[in-house]
């Protein structure tokens, strides 16, 4: 079976920093900027604030996502305090990135509802709070790791809002949205995706617009685009970029992408070489 969010991933790189292992104790800020957080909470007691407002109380061991930048506040018994690991969130392409853009603004859960989370969650910790060698290098790929767990079990959920992550989550969409990234420079058909999802034709049409918030078609389009975006980033030539996404020949893909961004594949990578 096709991994569901391989290609999403491969093609919407994220990742984590790994800033804060310790104690907290009375009142800390975190204040915006560039990326969102991912903060674990392995004892003690914090209460989350959000533009002064009290939003969640935790009392166990827990997980706090902001998948974009947003103020918070975290208030401890200034004598025990809590112990916590925190991480930076990077998403390439910020609010616009289909991961990000899906995830809500913040989503406590308990560390004990992770599935398979134990191993991983008793590793990021004895490296948080240790000062082996590597120990940076270590915590970001785990806390990356967690990040990918978390995005299961939202997606199981049902957690997710529009767009490709909502798509995914959907029991009969996942199949033609995983088959769309793993063979994008396949002659897609309404009636081949449907198939695909298992679908009447007008079903799958009308799932599809409500869950991800566009036609299939149009989904496709994207979704190609952006994989020539990537491929001429690398140094591509026109025509193999053109036949590696499914246009065919170079005057398509000039013309789709035209269409799309208002300027000719050329001119875009001339913009993106002096920028």
């Amino acid at each position: 079976m096709t991994d569901r969010l391989e290609a999403l991933l491969a093609h919407s790189p994220l990742s984590a920093r790994a800033f804060h292992a310790g104690a907290v104790c009375g009142i800390r800020d975190l204040e915006d900027g560039e990326g969102g957080y991912l903060h674990l909470i392995r004892s003690g007691t914090v209460e989350v604030l959000h533009d002064g407002a009290a939003v969640a109380r935790i009392e166990e061991p827990s997980l706090l996502l902001y998948p974009l930048a947003q103020p918070h506040r975290f208030r401890t018994d200034p004598r025990h305090g809590a112990d916590l690991a925190c991480a930076r969130l990077l998403f390439d392409g910020g609010a616009g990135h289909p991961i990000a853009a899906a995830l809500p603004a913040f989503t406590c859960l308990p560390l004990r509802t992770l599935p398979g989370g134990d191993g991983v969650l008793a590793l990021l910790f004895e490296e948080a709070f240790a000062r082996n060698c590597g120990r940076q290098a270590m915590l970001d790929r785990l806390f990356e790791v967690v990040l990918i767990q978390v995005l299961r079990q939202l997606m199981e959920d049902g957690r997710v809002q529009a767009g490709p992550l909502a798509g995914l989550a959907h029991p009969r969409l996942r199949h033609a949205l995983a088959a769309m990234h793993a063979e994008p420079a396949r002659g897609w058909s309404l009636e081949t995706l449907a198939a695909c999802a298992g679908m009447s034709r007008s079903a799958f049409a009308n799932a599809f617009r409500d869950t991800v918030g566009c036609p299939p078609g149009a989904y496709l389009q994207r979704w190609r685009l952006d994989l020539a975006r990537k491929a001429m980033r690398q140094g591509w030539p026109l025509k193999r970029v053109a036949m590696e996404v499914g246009y065919g020949s170079e005057t398509a893909l000039s013309r789709a992408f035209k269409v799309c961004s208002g300027l000719s594949p050329r001119q875009w990578r001339r913009m993106q070489e002096a920028g």
